[in-house]
This record gives C-alpha cells, sequence and structure tokens, in this order.
C-alpha cells in the first residue's frame, strides 16, 4: 500500500500487525504519561544562550528535542491508517499560534517540515521565523485557506466533503495538497498551554489523519515535594499501537535527556536514522 506521505512496513511481528484490527481507532489505542522537569536547568541555559540565540524560547528546546528524539527513534514517526502501520517520510510538528492574548483574537495552526538534523539554533529561527509571520491578523496560512475553503460551504456539504476526504485518507488516496496543509497528517502536535498561564492536560488523539503523539507543557508551579524548586509537566498522549512499551520508555528517557541537557542540541545531527522495510 502506498501513500504520499508514508510508506508501508512490512518487517513487523505478526502479532504486533495484528495489534492495529483488534484497536482500530486511534482514540482506542490513546496512553498517557507525563515527566516533570526543573524550570532552573532550562531557565539558566536560556540565559546564558540569549546573546547567541535571542529568541530561543521553552518551546524551542521542546520542539527541537521532539525532532531530535524522532530523528533517533523513528518508530515513534509511524502512524496506522485502515489497520496498516506506515513509517512517515517526513518529521512534521505543528502548534496552535493566537494572533493575541484576547478572547475573540483568531487562532491558527502552524506547521513546520524538519530534515531532523537541525540543531537548536535552525529550529529557534525556524519557530520564531513562522510565529511572527503567522500574527499578522492578516495572514493566512494553507492550513487557514483549506478551513476557509471548507467553511464556505453548506453544513450539509461540509458534512458530506469531510466524509469523502476521510474516506480517501483511509484508503491512502487523499490528494497531496490537503495533506501537506492539514494540522492532522504530522508527526506530533505540541499545545502550549504555559502561554495561556494554565497546567498541561492530556490531549486527545485525533481519528482522522495520522498524528500519533500529542505533547502538552503545562505552566510552572512549585515542586510539590520540594518548594524551593521550580518545575513544569510535560504531558503525552501516544498511540501505543505504534511501538512496544520498552522501546517507547526508552525514547521517552532519551527525550528526557535533550530538555535537562539542552547542550546536546546545540550540535547537528549527523544523519537520520530510518525506520525498517
Amino acid at each position: 500500500m502506498k501513500r504520499k506521505d508514508g510508506r508501508q512496513i512490512k518487517g513487523l511481528d505478526p502479532f504486533f500487525k495484528l495489534i492495529p484490527h483488534i484497536m482500530n481507532k486511534r482514540t482506542g489505542a490513546q496512553v498517557f504519561y507525563r515527566q516533570c522537569f526543573e524550570s532552573k536547568i532550562t531557565d539558566e541555559y536560556m540565559k546564558r544562550n540569549r546573546e547567541k540565540m535571542p529568541d530561543i524560547s521553552l518551546m524551542s528546546i521542546i520542539i527541537c528535542a521532539i525532532v531530535r528524539t524522532i530523528a533517533l527513534r523513528p518508530a515513534l514517526n509511524r502512524f496506522i491508517i485502515n489497520g496498516r502501520i506506515f513509517a512517515r517520510h517526513d518529521i512534521l510538528i505543528a502548534f496552535v499560534v493566537k494572533k493575541s492574548l484576547k478572547d475573540t483574537s483568531p487562532e491558527t495552526t502552524v506547521k513546520l517540515k524538519f530534515e531532523g538534523t537541525e540543531n537548536l539554533q535552525q529550529v529557534t529561527e525556524k519557530i520564531t521565523n513562522a510565529i511572527r509571520e503567522n500574527m499578522k491578523e492578516t495572514q493566512s496560512n494553507s492550513t487557514d485557506k483549506l478551513a476557509e475553503r471548507f467553511m464556505n460551504l453548506p453544513n450539509c456539504i461540509i458534512k458530506f466533503v469531510v466524509g469523502i476526504v476521510k474516506w480517501m485518507d483511509k484508503h491512502s488516496i487523499a490528494p497531496k495538497a490537503i495533506l501537506e496543509a492539514s494540522p492532522f497528517h504530522v508527526s506530533a502536535f505540541l499545545t502550549n498551554m504555559r502561554s495561556i498561564k494554565l497546567d498541561y492536560l492530556y490531549h486527545h488523539l485525533y481519528d482522522f489523519g495520522t498524528a500519533s503523539t500529542f505533547l502538552s507543557m503545562g505552566r510552572t508551579h512549585k515542586d510539590p515535594e520540594d518548594s524551593s524548586k521550580n518545575t513544569y509537566f510535560v504531558g503525552y498522549t501516544i498511540d501505543e499501537r505504534i511501538c512496544d512499551g520498552f522501546y517507547l520508555s526508552n525514547t521517552l528517557r532519551l527525550f528526557e535527556s535533550f530538555i535537562l541537557n539542552p547542550e546536546k542540541l546545540e550540535e547537528k545531527l549527523e544523519k537520520r536514522i530510518m525506520d525498517i522495510e
């Protein structure tokens, strides 16, 4: 089975191939996890490197850590469609940008493509440029334009067209333009709850699209076990069908090591590791 955004993986354990047929919906296969990080580590790192990377933020560190983790642990970039397991061609990260902190202000979803070899400075610059461009009230990206085309239709037509698109996606024949614009067809979706002064949450996965991982970063607060420390949580919602528990635990530990040691992200990765055939 061929898709424009991924290739089917065939060299898997027979039982692993059976799992997507037992749990045939992403929302029925989601597992939840959270990690607690001390703010001091990333705060001091950003302070030391502000001159070299003036736009560095916790969000850029986390996104770079996601990209680097996926590049080294490719099973995290898998997705399930119609009972088949695919390896995604690209590393795609999506996040929401609110144009201003007002209830009535519009928001847009930014979707960025990464090679997987980028260092922290490159990721920071890419995120900063994308946010600046999408903060403009008159700016519409491809995701906005796709939504506008749908919303200009009568409700009954929207329901019909969305149903057709979902059917085409299920059978791997959705147009490339839709896959590229859709915020639901990504490696990971990140929501920055700390930007609106809320704690992390466990966001559901979508049964439409291919996003197998959702991350939520929460606000800083006093550590419940040590009030001298400021901490924040990152919550994960992951499709358990993409890899086994042992692989996932090692992957989450690798991600944690990048957040606790952002210096590891300063050098470019020589080569992205590709998934099995």
